[in-house]
């Protein structure tokens, strides 16, 4: 039974995110017009804004009512036909989630299966790309970060690959839970689509597809004989340039996003980037401490937005994360397909400091504790409290007292 809590409720899953205040407030407004004389105004530089975060000049950004499956969806439906082969790496449920819609819509999928634990096999692709010299490889999927396995992977090295035997495959990547959180950088690492969502580092409830698409996918797209409605660039592109939708926007969402937008670019996104790998880092010198292994197999894996950690042999991690949520009120991520019952998650992404991360961490020793979990109690905690002191001291200086 879930007790009766006072006090709030501990959200540490990869998302959805915490909601920062000042974005609450600007979802809780009365309706509008959402065909205003004045809507462009608004519209208009928040697409210009999001360009930024995606850290392009050339592309075009569209948001979409949907999820992020729904962006994957509107990615794939407007740039490939039915039969095209594309390639991917399966390493993660969420991979395997994006394997099952290119099946499903009908596409010739090359699949690479790789150790959940690891990322993109850079090296196999290159293999595989310098091998079809016909080019029948149409789009190259990568996902960027790996939400199951909290696995992030290397995008430039995928693009190098496809620039040295100069294929023209397009690239997409899969950003849901890296976007606004880890680096990522759509023009020079020549990124074609880029899929977001907004119940991540967008700091927004989830409500919204954030897609950003290159040029020559554009190209590509106008010339597309798909089947698509609802998800059509065209449409899109005929009404967005006059700042407005084709359909009935979610405008209170809208509304959130020009504030989260805000609080990204006054960080900066470098600091942005540098925020979430320090506090990251402090996680998994806590998971160190504890004695745990992370599912992530060596550090060039390492994610800087959710960690997946083992439990010892013999203990469920889904029992282990149902007492957090019932006994505490601590939602931590389930383990999923392949690791389910053996790996839970912490998210530490989006609006997110040092003491938040100090709460999952203590919440996480108490029911370690109370499960029986074998580890030194404060361990995990100390260790991070020293990782952060020792870089806050290098980041910010010394405060005199």
């Amino acid at each position: 039974m879930t007790r009766n809590f006072t006090g709030t409720r501990g959200l540490f899953v990869p998302g959805p995110t915490n909601v920062p205040e000042q974005v609450r407030q600007a979802i809780d407004i009365p309706m509008e017009d959402h065909r205003a004389p004045d809507l462009p105004s608004f519209m208009i530089p928040l697409f210009a804004d999001l360009k930024k975060v995606f850290k392009t000049d050339t592309g075009q950004v569209f948001i979409f009512p949907s999820s992020g499956t729904g962006g994957w969806e509107a990615a794939m439906t407007n740039t490939l036909s039915a039969g095209d082969k594309v390639l991917i790496a399966r390493f993660g449920q969420f991979s395997h989630l994006w394997v099952d819609l290119c099946e499903r819509h009908g596409y010739d999928v090359d699949v690479v299966d790789v150790d959940w634990g690891e990322g993109v096999p850079v090296e196999i692709f290159a293999e595989k790309l310098a091998a079809d010299t016909d080019h029948q490889i149409k789009a190259v999927l990568v996902t960027q970060n790996e939400t199951a396995t909290g696995v992030t992977s290397d995008v430039a090295g995928v693009r190098a690959a496809l620039d040295s035997v100069d294929h023209p495959a397009l690239l997409y990547v899969d950003g849901v839970s890296s976007i606004a959180s880890i680096d990522f950088r759509m023009d020079e690492w020549g990124v074609d689509v880029a899929v977001s969502g907004s119940q991540k580092g967008f700091m927004l409830p989830a409500g919204l597809a954030i897609l950003c698409v290159s040029q020559k996918a554009l190209a590509v797209a106008s010339e597309m004989r798909s089947y698509r409605c609802y998800f059509d660039f065209a449409d899109m592109i005929k009404t967005n340039k006059d700042g407005y939708f084709p359909y009935t926007p979610p405008m209170s969402l809208i509304r959130g996003l020009r504030v989260a937008v805000d609080m990204l670019l006054d960080e900066g996104l470098e600091q942005v980037f540098a925020r979430h790998t320090r506090l990251a880092e402090g996680v998994r010198a806590a998971v160190s401490a504890w004695g745990l292994t992370l599912c992530a197999k060596a550090p060039k894996w390492h994610s800087d937005t959710v960690s997946a950690i083992y439990l010892p042999t013999g203990f469920d991690s889904g029992q282990f994360v149902k007492l957090a949520y019932h006994r505490y009120g601590l939602s931590l991520g389930v383990g999923l397909s392949k690791v389910a019952g053996r790996v839970f998650r912490i998210g530490h992404l989006g609006d997110l400091n040092e003491l938040m991360v100090l709460s999952a961490l203590g919440g996480t020793e108490l029911v370690m504790r109370d499960f029986g979990v074998p580890f030194e109690q404060g361990s995990g905690v100390g260790a991070a409290i020293e990782h952060f002191h020792a870089t806050g001291e290098s980041e910010m200086g010394t405060i005199a007292a």
